[in-house]
Order: C-alpha cells, then structure tokens, then sequence
C-alpha cells in the first residue's frame, strides 16, 4: 500500500484502474487476478457488480473461465459509496452496465485513498463507446486494454460482434450471442447487414 507523510499523518493514495476490451478478452479474469492478490496481501477488498448482470450468478462475479470471486450487486453506481466502508481495493465489473455517475463515483472514491479497479467492455456490439467506460478511460491513472481471439480468422480482436438480431443496446449474452472479431472481419460482417 502507497502511503504518503502528511506531518505527522499517515495518508493513503487512491487511484483508478480500468480494464477493458471486447466479450471473451479476460476483462474479469484479470479484475479477479487484480483483487486476489490484493486479498493475499491482506487488504481489505469490496466487489461491485450490477444487479441486472446475472449470468452466471445472483451475486458474485464469475469469468467466462468459472474463476469466481464473491461481490455485491448494486442497482447504481451510487450505492458503491454507502456500501464502501473502511476498504483498500473496491473491484467494479460490468461498468458498461452502470449509471453515467460511475466516473464521479470512482473519482471519489479514489479520492478518499481507495484503489479502484474497474473492468467492462469499451464498445458496443456497434462498435460504439460504451456508456461510463469512455469517461473513466479519461480519468483512469492505468488502462489496460485486453483482447480476445477473432473467431472468423485467429487474429487479436477488439469488437463484440453480435449475432443474433436485436437492436437493444443491451442484451446480455454469451457464445450464442457474441463473438470477437477483427477489425477486417467485423467490418465484412457488419458492411453485410
């Protein structure tokens, strides 16, 4: 833990981490990583996730791999800060999910001293940005970008490639639903439409 001499004070730094990329990159599994290793050095962590994300579980947050780690859902990013109460690491997956007040919720609590670390797809299936994620990006300290593996050529991949139609913003999904492109490959799928 970073801590800073303010006189005879002892002040601990906060800062904001963001983890992003598209489905099947291993967004979660590295937030998971990231708060293991933060639990092994004995800090004390809280998980957020939200409540309309239950894929997998009510409650705790489960990569695509089956590495769990347990979590609270919230309803809105406002409720992170009543629930976090005395914590080192606050973990936030999903956060494409969450309320534009997400950005100013982190800020505060990295302001308090809280390491924030924050997972959550960077774009839609349209290949747009995605609700919070562009505005913590701006106020992250760290951003680490993950990608997955295109599944029409081996490439890296960075879109979320929707295939079944829907126009709904969100539609919460797995293999049946998505998969990761290339850039080459999304743009042929997506000019076909």
């Amino acid at each position: 833990m970073f801590l800073e001499q303010r006189g005879n004070k002892k002040q601990k730094k906060g800062w904001i981490e963001v983890v992003c990329g598209s489905m099947f990159s291993g967004k979660t599994e590295e937030l998971i990583r990231r708060l293991k290793r933060a639990e092994f050095a004995k800090l004390k962590v809280e998980i957020y996730k939200p409540s309309v994300d239950t894929r997998y579980d009510e409650n705790d947050v489960v990569s695509h791999q089956g590495t769990t780690i347990r979590s609270t859902p919230v309803p809105a990013s406002e409720n992170i800060l009543l629930l976090a109460n005395d914590v080192d690491v606050i973990g936030i997956d999903e956060a494409q999910f969450f309320d534009d007040q997400l950005p100013i919720v982190c800020e505060k609590l990295a302001n308090s001293g809280i390491r924030v670390i924050v997972a959550g797809l960077d774009m839609d299936f349209s290949g747009k940005p995605f609700g919070p994620i562009p505005s913590l990006l701006a106020k992250a300290e760290y951003v680490t970008k993950v990608h997955a593996i295109c599944m029409a050529c081996g490439e890296l991949a960075q879109f979320s490639h929707r295939k079944i139609a829907s126009e709904n913003l969100v539609v919460l999904g797995e293999v049946d639903e998505y998969e990761p492109l290339c850039r080459k490959c999304y743009t042929m799928v997506t000019s076909l439409k």
